[in-house]
């Protein structure tokens, strides 16, 4: 029989609705509870880590969940593990956990739009869906996956499309990569990148900021002047920003302190294609790194990584590259 981990963190799978006032809140309940007698095919077991709304999530947690979840694979013969997480930074987690664990079993990260006793609740739907995802062999060596809908999506390029929606997880690059049915699951598509970076600890500063027009550079200005790491910067289009931010920028590359561009498009990826003052090519020619197709919040993890590894600018570029 093989034995599957559910490894607890919170969010809104875990919390109920008050009836009288609308409000969702933090309780001790688990989905599972909602199975009564119910029997598995799967020797299921629990652990529970944290109990926190997926905004009090902190990269802390996410190292110390990986971790974790690195020594129970390595001291229990688990067939797979899934980790129940709030919405607001699922994907965020998710990616993290993609990055630093070198998995040799199926990992897959769901969670809910709806509390366990609001009428239509999803929370208990998508635990079972990724149970079943996490048990079919399929599913070794696609990297940490996330499950909800009916959807699978890749911990890359999955990210959360709509405030409310119960389909609101959606891979805007490349669709899911695969269904789950009532009888099966179904995989079309498979990445054809494998990153691992398993650093001891996450001790650097990086922000994130996106670009709009008409932005001033005192925002940059301020930015660099609370003693960040690295920055990421979500340009405009292909990965453009407005003229007045060149020279913050340019301050910041020449005191060493690096820059990833991405672009607050849903799709497509950063190209220095305009010469123009702002223009990605300057851009480029200054110093900054492109990035290949991830999000803002992706791209800051990806920099909290990899600024554990190096600080050496080129070195960075091809971890971003990937």
């Amino acid at each position: 029989m093989k034995k599957i981990l559910i490894v607890h963190t919170g969010g809104t799978i875990s919390m109920k609705e008050d009836r009288l006032t609308g409000e969702v809140s933090v309780t001790d309940s688990h989905p599972l509870e909602n199975l009564g007698g119910s029997s598995f095919e799967q020797r299921i077991e629990e652990d529970f880590l944290y109990n926190l709304p997926s905004p009090h999530i902190t990269p802390y947690h996410m190292i110390n969940l990986a971790k974790h979840m690195k020594e129970k694979i390595q001291t229990n013969n688990y067939s797979g593990i899934v980790v129940t997480h709030g919405t607001d930074t699922l994907e965020e987690t998710a990616y993290f956990l993609d990055l630093y664990l070198q998995a040799t079993i199926p990992i897959v990260i769901t969670g809910a739009m709806r509390s366990s006793n609001e009428i239509g609740s999803d929370g208990l739907y998508n635990l079972l869906s990724a149970i079943k995802v996490v048990s079919t062999h399929d599913s070794v060596d696609k990297g940490v996956l996330v499950v909800m809908n009916d959807e699978i999506h890749t911990a890359k390029y999955v990210t959360k499309t709509s405030t409310s929606n119960v389909a609101t997880f959606q891979s805007p690059q490349f669709g899911p990569i695969g269904i789950i049915t009532k009888q099966s699951v179904h995989f079309y598509q498979k990445l054809i990148t494998d990153e691992v970076y398993p650093v001891s600890n996450l001790t650097k500063k990086v922000a994130l900021i996106k670009t709009y027009a008409g932005m001033e550079s005192t925002l940059i200005e301020a930015i660099y002047q609370s003693g960040i790491d690295g920055l990421i910067i979500e340009g405009l289009g292909q990965g453009n920003v407005p003229e007045t931010l060149v020279k913050p920028l340019e301050t910041m590359l020449n005191n060493n302190v690096p820059i990833v561009l991405v672009s607050r498009c849903f799709k497509g990826i950063v190209q220095p294609t305009y010469s123009y003052n702002g223009g990605g090519k300057q851009l480029k020619d200054m110093g900054v790194i492109f990035t290949n197709g991830l999000t803002g919040p992706k791209a800051r993890i990806k920099l909290l990584i990899a600024l554990e590894i190096t600080q050496n600018i080129y070195e960075l570029q091809r971890i971003f590259d990937l």
